[in-house]
């Protein structure tokens, strides 16, 4: 299966000024996830997604593709990512070159491995489902069935609709959240459906090393704390 990596990075994060760049224990936050990805025995070409010329200036050091620089619209707050990575499938359509699925990997989870993203995309390839996410388990008292909302009479309900209350923690069922550390969809599904997850989801979950996210500066300081820690 020709699988295209993708890493999304664009410029104007407002929470961590320049994050996608920022040095982390010495290196620039996007290089976590170049290394680890161009080890990847599965993805058949790595390329950056950006706005942003810094960025840009980042990759080429690191010897990581740049093939076009992504248009402003799609690098706005509010940009949705299944447009971001319909204009990379496009570019190269337009120059004759296919795709069978795109792997999505986010600059912002540092900490996944190689051997992490051959395993995702070895499982997506097994299960021939349209698209794979990563996952984490959903703490008990998070799950679906033990949460509530407030009906039209001010009254609380289980969320999940059922009428009885699960009372024991052992018979709950496992819940999942995705953790948006890797996405597997199949080409057709993203430019015929309009879907990163299609009609049949499969997952991975996401070892316990993985689960930084950097989003504001307490995860910044959280991933420094864990690169110290681990003597990484």
């Amino acid at each position: 299966m020709n699988i295209l990596g993708i890493i999304p990075a664009r410029g104007g994060s407002k929470t961590v000024p320049g994050k996608n760049i920022k040095l982390l224990a010495g290196k620039p936050l996007l290089q976590y996830t170049v290394d680890v990805a161009k080890a990847s025995k599965h993805l058949t070409k790595l390329i950056l997604s950006s706005d942003d010329d810094r960025i840009i200036s980042i990759a080429n050091q690191l010897k990581l593709e740049v093939p076009f620089k992504r248009p402003s619209d799609l690098a706005q707050d509010k940009s949705p990512t299944l447009p971001v990575i319909q204009h990379a499938l496009n570019f190269y359509k337009d120059q004759g070159i296919y795709f069978d699925a795109v792997c999505l990997l986010q600059v912002t989870s540092p900490f996944k491995t190689t051997e992490f993203i051959d395993n995702a995309i070895k499982k997506f390839i097994e299960s021939k489902a349209d698209a794979l996410v990563s996952v984490k388990k959903v703490p008990d008292e998070y799950n679906p069935h033990w949460t509530f909302k407030a009906n039209d009479n001010d009254c609380l309900e289980l969320s999940t609709g059922e009428e009885k209350i699960i009372s024991r923690r052992q018979d709950l069922p496992i819940a999942y959240h995705r953790d948006g550390i890797i996405y597997l969809t199949k080409t057709k599904v993203l430019l015929e459906q309009n879907s990163l997850y299609g009609k049949t989801l499969t997952y991975i979950e996401s070892p316990l090393d993985s689960n930084i996210n950097i989003d504001t500066f307490d995860d910044w300081n959280q991933a420094e704390d864990y690169l110290k820690n681990n003597k990484l």
